[in-house]
């Protein structure tokens, strides 16, 4: 009897077991099924955005895409602001085609950009569209950046007085183009403009610039994506494909090269690099050297192998466009450049680097690069995707210069707020 009593008493303490076992894995089956149908159902769930994710690119690399996705772009106010900011500058026809038309070109594209806030309240970025870069009231008709400062300064104190936006996040997340020699620095010789620095109101804001070197500089320490010059986009056009175009000239280039310093200054224009390119291959007759950019100057590129892209005061210059659009392999001199989408264009993959101290060897390195690696390098530099990312449309195009700066603007959205959903 006591056998038989104890057997009952383990019975049921085992069914007792398997009781609180049962209804321990009913609820957590149905806390999962409601938990599931609750966040499938809402838009503001992690769940519901996968396609947001990107696992393939690191946090820092997120500014930059390697190739067009239909990953989503960022929403971006434009604002209007009064025509003596922009509009009115456009009565002088340069000011739309010069080599610092993007200010006009990228305020042209996010006109007609689909993901264009309506809202101000629905934006990431706020766009401020004022044309610096076309007073050309100097003597040799250059542009002049002496109201650069005080016409932006007066565009801020217009968006901020009218917007709350500006103020709400001291213009952190404002936009503006500074496509000269060097960026918001706003001048032309580089030691004025390091003296100089960016104007202290747009130090918390995004630059959309030309200008980027590698080493810390004054003119790149606000957060900045970095853009190529302005070429414009019809130059695809009107020359043969680059790999149908006869190629008979082996080296190119035209344009300012000194014998002598400047006469205000005493310094040699491109640290002497260029001096030094006319005076030792002038007379070689493999090396179609001009001192004036003058002529059919695209046509001859077009005919080019290698395009010299040496520094001028600034280390960038419109020749490493020009010369991916046109299929001529860029030779580029200007040490400690940074060059624009890296991600996209792979410079390394369609370019030659050649130190500014190694100009008196440039002919025996191309020699070299012609006898080994020139036909992967012409292949690459012909991708059509490659031209495409330097190039802006007035109506963007995706993959093209416009579309990268926006991949780049929603890199900085994510790593500013990485766990904001869209």
């Amino acid at each position: 009897m006591k056998v038989t009593a104890r057997r009952a008493q383990l019975h049921h303490q085992k069914a007792l077991q398997l009781w609180k076992y049962y209804k321990w894995i009913l609820w957590l089956a149905l806390s999962v099924y409601l938990f599931l149908t609750t966040t499938s159902s809402s838009s503001s769930s992690f769940l519901s955005h996968p396609l947001h994710l990107k696992p393939n690119l690191p946090a820092r690399a997120l500014i930059e895409a390697r190739e067009p996705s239909s990953s989503p772009l960022p929403k971006v106010y434009v604002y209007e602001l009064p025509s003596r900011y922009n509009k009115d500058w456009l009565s002088d026809p340069r000011c739309g085609s010069h080599l610092f038309a993007s200010e006009v070109a990228i305020h042209q594209a996010l006109l007609g950009y689909p993901g264009r806030a309506v809202d101000p309240n629905d934006a990431d970025f706020f766009f401020v569209p004022v044309y610096v870069s076309c007073n050309f009231s100097t003597p040799n008709g250059f542009p002049s950046l002496h109201h650069a400062r005080p016409l932006l300064s007066s565009a801020v104190d217009f968006v901020s007085s009218r917007f709350p936006f500006w103020n709400r996040s001291h213009g952190s997340d404002h936009v503006v183009v500074a496509s000269h020699d060097y960026g918001a620095c706003f001048h032309a010789m580089e030691d004025v403009a390091m003296a100089d620095g960016i104007p202290e109101f747009l130090e918390r804001s995004i630059i959309l610039q030309t200008f980027g070197v590698r080493s810390p500089h004054p003119c790149q320490r606000a957060e900045h994506v970095l853009i190529p010059p302005y070429v414009p986009p019809g130059i695809e056009d009107v020359r043969p494909a680059p790999e149908k175009a006869r190629r008979d000239i082996f080296v190119f280039f035209r344009g300012k090269m000194e014998v002598h310093p400047k006469n205000v200054s005493g310094r040699f224009y491109g640290r002497r690099v260029r001096t030094e390119i006319w005076r030792r291959y002038s007379a070689n007759p493999r090396f179609r050297l001009q001192r004036k950019r003058s002529g059919d100057y695209r046509a001859e590129m077009a005919r080019s192998v290698f395009c010299l892209c040496p520094l001028g005061w600034a280390p960038w210059s419109p020749r490493l466009v020009e010369s991916v659009a046109l299929g001529c392999v860029p030779v580029i001199i200007a040490d400690d450049i940074r060059l624009p989408f890296p991600e996209a264009v792979r410079w390394p993959e369609i370019s030659v680097t050649v130190a500014e101290a190694d100009v008196g060897r440039l002919e025996a390195t191309l020699d070299h690069v012609a006898a080994t690696n020139l036909s992967a390098i012409q292949r690459n530099l012909w991708d059509p995707a490659r031209r495409r990312a330097l190039l802006f449309h007035r109506s963007m195009e995706q993959g093209d210069a416009t579309w990268h700066v926006l991949r780049a603007l929603e890199g900085m959205r994510l790593r500013r707020r990485p766990w904001r959903p869209r």
